[in-house]
């Protein structure tokens, strides 16, 4: 591919490709600036999915880069390197271990050691316009209460080695804010498209309601604790185009966004809407947090929920994402987060086809929350 800049003057770099919120956030990219460049940083195992996806993008301005953030120069050779040096705008940085589970010396050599990489090739890049670091709203860790966006160290403890790790790398990119163009985004729980329900992994605390539900036991699981903690999601469509506008608002320039629900519902309305799209009747008791990890450590249920045991802190976790400064920037642009009520059905569908294509394939008992744990985003 020739050097280097689309006629729009934007080249955009983007870390976690093909990830699910990558490949989305790309297609956005691709769709709205006609004109700009694209690099793509993808692994080597993740190098014939990605071709697949970027055959599909409009244009032929799409390049892929072999690499991984772990790496020097994120495993780029000079000549790419020095490349993106002197043609890059816009990076944004989705690449990190999300997994819950995830041993601590595998999250913090992704999630910290990669970003203090991209941050390297952020202050080499001669035409930076921004930096869109993505972390989570979880770096607040076991914090209760009302958290506000411009708050991050607050003497807090985290439940995993996941939201230390993110902790960590947001204070190295809110360091390096004295300097750069840094807009960091801290979204919540990420889910389906409101629209299709589509989504690549089942993950969190939202698809640990629907683990619940549609377990195979003909009654429903109780759900952990009594459920009156707000349960915060946002459909990956929402994200995507909330992340874009902002991107190009200097505004936004140093600025930290939760990017969440400004209205959730609680975990037991979420848990009893899940049940009434699945037509299950609820259990009329609930157990404690401890009491449903022990129960889900089962043998009839240590195989199906694995993946999500540690979701379970999250669903009586009392805490409120402020999200002051993502509605200013969105104010006036139609962008908002639609109540997870108004898609329930898409998500729930989504899952339960997907659920019946396993089960007519499989010989034992399959869940469709079981997916890998690691992604590339």
């Amino acid at each position: 591919m020739s050097e280097e800049r689309g006629p729009s003057g934007r080249t955009y770099f983007v870390t976690g490709y093909p990830g699910f919120i990558g490949k989305r956030l790309v297609q956005h990219i691709a769709d709205r600036d006609r004109s700009g460049r694209i690099y793509l940083l993808v692994q080597p195992k993740f190098l014939k999915e990605a071709r697949r996806y970027v055959s599909k993008l409009p244009g032929g301005r799409v390049e892929l880069l072999t690499g991984d953030i772990v790496d020097m120069h994120l495993g780029l050779s000079g000549e790419e390197y020095q490349r993106l040096c002197r043609t890059v705008t816009d990076i944004f940085h989705l690449a990190a271990i999300q997994y819950l589970g995830a041993p601590k010396e595998t999250s913090f050599r992704v999630n910290v050691d990669g970003t203090r990489n991209v941050l390297e090739l952020a202050k080499d890049c001669e035409r930076l316009r921004r930096l869109n670091y993505f972390s989570t709203c979880y770096v607040s860790g076991d914090r209760v209460g009302v958290i506000a966006e411009d708050e991050l160290d607050c003497g807090q403890s985290f439940r995993n080695p996941y939201e230390e790790s993110k902790f960590q790398a947001e204070k190295l990119v809110q360091r390096a804010a004295s300097s750069l163009p840094v807009t960091i985004y801290r979204p919540c729980s990420v889910v389906g498209d409101s629209r299709t329900g589509e989504i690549d992994r089942f993950e969190g605390p939202y698809y640990l309601g629907i683990l619940l539900v549609m377990s195979p036991l003909v009654m429903p699981l109780p759900l952990p604790g009594n459920g009156v903690a707000p349960l915060n999601v946002v459909p990956v469509d929402y994200l995507v185009s909330a992340v874009w506008h902002i991107s190009k608002d200097e505004r936004a320039v140093g600025r930290t966004l939760h990017l969440v629900d400004p209205n959730p519902m609680s975990a037991r309305r979420v848990y009893e809407l899940i049940a009434e799209k699945a037509h299950k009747r609820l259990p009329k008791f609930t157990l404690s947090a401890k009491a449903a990890d022990v129960m889900l450590r089962l043998p009839v249920l240590e195989k199906l929920a694995r993946p999500q045991r540690a979701a379970i802190n999250y669903v009586n976790h009392l805490a409120i994402y402020n999200c002051r400064n993502a509605l200013e920037l969105l104010d006036g642009t139609g962008i908002r987060c639609p109540p997870l009520s108004s898609y329930l059905d898409k998500l729930v569908g989504y899952v339960k086809e997907y659920y019946r294509k396993r089960r007519e394939t499989a010989d034992e008992v399959d869940d469709p929350l079981d997916r890998p744990a690691r992604s590339a985003d």
